[in-house]
């Protein structure tokens, strides 16, 4: 019996994998192309195998599919799946419901609803999780273990799941292009773009970091770099002219709406 199982091993649920394999390789991967998974299976030190193989040898299995696809995905399988009470299913399709996967899955009750973001692939995720009532806390306990080296594994309500998919999941979307504004206006003022590129992705990183063992809130760190008269300040009104933080809160808004909507489908 395999600890962990993947059905689908793309840019999200490879990467759990990869983080995954730092505490087991007793791993199973399948995916549609199954040369994906042969790739990553060598790559990782582990097996690879299809869809069903999975259901039927996984404790854990991560269902690393697109909303759209689940449906049918699940159904191939569930014949395999109506013989594993002890089967745990992960799903991490943005907008499906536990009970949604539990009605798809012919009655599977133990689930486990995450929301990663793609930092996982480097040790430095938002992983966002819910049980269902039947996963016990050994089991849960297991499971948030051997995925400690994907990043900071943080419980939410699944009444909030939407939302914060659209926050921390989406977010890295938004910080990169926030990354690209800041590189280029550094282009502008004459700096090559690669060192441009670098100052700008580590002084994100540093501000988060700040921010994080801070006991200091945003406004306030924001105001402590602002000297009155300084060159910070007049970045800050530019900022604040063109409604920089009510544009980020938008799209925020916008990626809500759209995980909402993908429950509804």
């Amino acid at each position: 019996m395999y600890t962990f199982g993947f059905i689908g091993t793309g840019n999200m649920g490879g990467a759990l994998a990869k983080a995954a394999s730092k505490s087991t390789k007793n791993l199973l991967l399948a995916d549609h192309f199954s040369e994906k998974a042969e790739a990553l299976a060598a790559a990782l030190g582990c097996d690879c195998a299809d869809n069903i193989a999975v259901v039927k040898s996984c404790r854990y299995v991560f269902l690393g599919v697109k909303p759209q696809m689940m449906a049918d995905m699940l159904t191939s399988v569930r014949d395999a799946l109506c013989c594993r009470d002890d089967l745990i299913l992960v799903t991490m399709a943005a907008g499906l419901s536990i009970d949604t996967i539990r009605t798809l899955s012919g009655g599977i009750r133990k689930i486990i609803r995450i929301m990663p973001n793609t930092p996982v692939e480097v040790g430095e995720g938002e992983i966002l999780y819910t049980p269902s009532d039947a996963v016990t806390e050994d089991e849960l306990n297991e499971f948030l273990t051997i995925m400690q080296h994907a990043g900071k594994l943080t419980p939410i309500p699944e009444s909030l799941m939407d939302a914060g998919c659209s926050l921390s999941g989406c977010g890295p979307a938004f910080v990169f292009k926030f990354i690209r504004a800041l590189a280029q206006g550094g282009v502008n003022a004459g700096i090559d773009e690669p060192t441009a590129l670098e100052l700008a992705a580590q002084t994100v990183i540093g501000a988060a970091k700040l921010l994080t063992e801070s006991p200091l809130d945003p406004a306030t760190l924001i105001k402590n770099v602002c000297s009155p008269g300084g060159s910070t300040i007049e970045g800050v009104k530019s900022l604040d002219a063109d409604d920089f933080e009510t544009i980020v809160t938008k799209a925020i808004a916008a990626s809500y709406k759209r995980n909402q909507e993908l429950g509804q489908s």
